[in-house]
């Protein structure tokens, strides 16, 4: 594949990422809520982070996640406290960032912004950017024209500034060369586990030991207060399982929703490239664009001979070899003007030259491929299901959570007036479940509440995350109790048993490590030697990796040796240290170098809205943090 696919182009990734996600979605939380306008999540200055764009933001979260992972997630890994805390953090950084912005004059132009939403590919028809299709995708979505190019100005911003950072950061060749040098080095590393199994034999624990560290920890011995629960699961799922759509309104919602579907559009094509850098003076531009202009003119007189062409003319080593064929790819793969060409050309059609900081291409269309309306009817009829299942749900989820409060001695009115199976729990705690629904912590803290425990009423319909609520009912209850030692003790002896022989395994490996960094002779059945090195995969772990490189290889053989975490000693043994001198090339050096900037100047960056945070006066409302009402 030729070297000047682009998968990093940042506007283009602003608008794919607002338009892969639905804006509409709200919170399932603000369907109960009753929070006045003066409510907020968090208050930055003079500015606050209101429970709708909070909720907004965290919906947005939990969809990137869901979909990152197939749909396949465990609710609660979509609705935690760290979860919570990290999409507020990142709105009272967007805040403010658009704040510093406003205060040094940026904005966004009416011009900039036309040109960014007019290329987007979802917007395009024949090749142009279609208002109707615009204005369909917002009225689908709930937005307003307004609303969403607002949105789109503030995150315009907010890249223009991270662009500033991202880009002023200083790093000299010197570091990135010598950064290259120890990811380049390698060592053969040989190794003796000492584990805790084999001193076991040694192990001599005292008749009371077992009894003494009993006493000592009776908490890890408590039984917590325990209950069963009668439930009911409301998802969004399951509205969409009882939506029924005819094959006309499938047809219409594709035809609506044509652009979102025509992404999956992949063309092959083939090129010739005349290669100048962007730099070049204007005479050598025209003359690369004078022998460009040259093999057109031959590719069009002779079609045929363009795959021969382009092995004896085109300067892309990673395709002239191949007639020039880059093979398959989807829209916004390549640069912009490579991309916007190809997709406007016809099978069979040559066109060019083109120009490209790369320098001058010549293009044959070669092939295009997509799934057609019937391959993706199910996904389509899915996607108008889910879509109308999301209108329902809120009335729905809202008509639930009054009848689990006015109903509250009972599920059974709320089960049949939403078609919903009381399902029955084993015994859960406070702190745990095995149920992935009924271990959600905001569900547990409700089932353990005064009101549901105490007063045998039912929990409030709780948002566990994933478009999953769930309301619940106490059916048992059992206090809190302690194992009797007589049932523990031989877990005790053992756990004692294990510590101790871990730590006859250290003694005894730090012993030796110091015995052998002095010269001793000592005879140790050492394993096969292995290469470790910083630049390839092998089998150490992080912490034998750090281990490895932190010992002195001065003088050869050189000894370390670490505690493992699971217990027990890892003695090293360094017999050839290696270093790649042949010298980095420009090209290796400058990807480092990239690499690097990019990391200092997010440091910086997160520096710099940590001082912003400082000196403004941020206030959070853990409350609505927790529990939006």
């Amino acid at each position: 594949m030729f070297d000047f696919i682009e998968n990093n182009k940042k506007f283009s990734q602003i608008i794919l990422g607002l338009i892969s996600l639905t804006f509409a979605f709200w919170g399932i939380n603000s369907y109960f809520s009753g929070a006045s306008s003066d409510d907020y999540i968090a208050k930055i200055g003079n500015q606050n982070v209101t429970p709708q764009e909070f909720a907004n933001a965290l919906s947005q979260r939990q969809e990137q996640l869901r979909r990152a992972r197939g749909g396949k997630v465990d609710p609660e890994l979509l609705d935690n406290q760290a979860i919570r805390a990290a999409v507020l953090d990142t709105l009272v950084s967007q805040q403010l960032l658009l704040g510093q912005a406003a205060h040094s004059g940026m904005s966004i132009s009416d011009h900039d912004l036309e040109k960014i939403i007019g290329t987007a590919p979802i917007f395009q028809q024949d090749g142009k950017f279609s208002s109707a299709l615009y204005m369909d995708w917002l009225s689908s979505q709930g937005y307003t024209q307004i609303s969403f190019e607002n949105g789109m100005r503030h995150d315009l911003m907010q890249t223009r500034m991270n662009d500033a950072y991202l880009g002023s950061a200083i790093v000299p060749n010197t570091v990135a060369e010598r950064l290259l040098q120890i990811n380049n080095e390698q060592r053969e590393v040989s190794m003796r586990p000492l584990i805790p199994d084999q001193y076991m034999a040694n192990v001599k624990l005292s008749p009371d030991a077992a009894q003494k560290y009993y006493d000592a920890h009776l908490s890890d011995f408590q039984v917590p207060e325990q209950v069963r629960l009668d439930y009911i699961v409301f998802s969004i799922d399951m509205v969409a399982a009882r939506v029924s759509v005819s094959d006309s309104e499938v047809q219409q919602f594709y035809e609506t929703n044509h652009a979102r579907y025509a992404m999956d559009e992949q063309r092959r094509a083939s090129h010739i490239l005349i290669a100048v850098d962007s730099k070049a003076d204007a005479a050598t531009k025209q003359a690369a664009r004078a022998k460009a202009e040259q093999l057109s003119q031959q590719a069009h007189r002779n079609p045929a001979q363009f795959a021969e062409l382009a092995r004896k003319n085109s300067q892309d080593p990673g395709s002239a070899a191949q007639g020039g064929d880059l093979g398959w790819f989807p829209h916004g793969a390549m640069v912009k003007p490579f991309d916007d060409a190809v997709f406007q050309m016809k099978p069979g059609q040559i066109s060019g030259p083109i120009e490209t900081q790369y320098g001058y291409h010549i293009i044959r269309l070669d092939a295009v491929k997509g799934r057609s309306f019937d391959d993706i009817k199910t996904q389509v009829a899915n996607d108008l299901k889910h879509q109308q299942a999301t209108q329902q749900f809120s009335q729905l989820a809202e008509q639930l959570n009054n009848l689990a409060f006015e109903q509250g001695a009972s599920l059974q009115p709320a089960a049949e007036a939403l078609k919903l199976t009381i399902q029955h729990s084993g015994w859960i705690s406070r702190t745990s479940s095995n149920d992935r629904l009924l271990g959600n912590p905001k569900l547990l803290q409700a089932v353990f509440s005064d009101d549901v425990l105490k007063n045998k009423r039912n929990t409030d319909a709780i948002d566990v995350g994933g478009n999953i609520l769930v309301v619940a009912h106490i059916t048992d209850y059992q206090a809190a109790s302690e194992r009797p030692f007589a049932e523990v003790s031989a877990e005790i002896e053992k756990y004692l048993s294990r510590q101790q022989a871990a730590q006859l395994a250290a003694a005894q490996g730090r012993d030796l490590l110091e015995r052998l960094k002095h010269g001793e002779n000592i005879a140790i059945a050492w394993g096969p030697s292995k290469p470790v090195s910083h630049s390839v995969t092998q089998e150490a772990t992080n912490l034998l990796l750090q281990e490895t490189f932190k010992i002195d290889v001065s003088k050869l053989p050189a000894y370390g040796g670490v505690e493992s975490p699971q217990g027990g000693y890892m003695l090293l043994k360094i017999s050839r240290v290696s270093e790649n001198n042949e010298p980095d090339s420009a090209g290796k050096i400058e990807t480092v170098k990239g690499q690097l900037q990019q990391t200092v100047g997010q440091e910086e960056m997160s520096a710099y809205i940590a001082e912003l945070k400082s000196a403004t006066d941020v206030v959070v409302n853990q409350k609505l943090l927790e529990k939006p009402q």
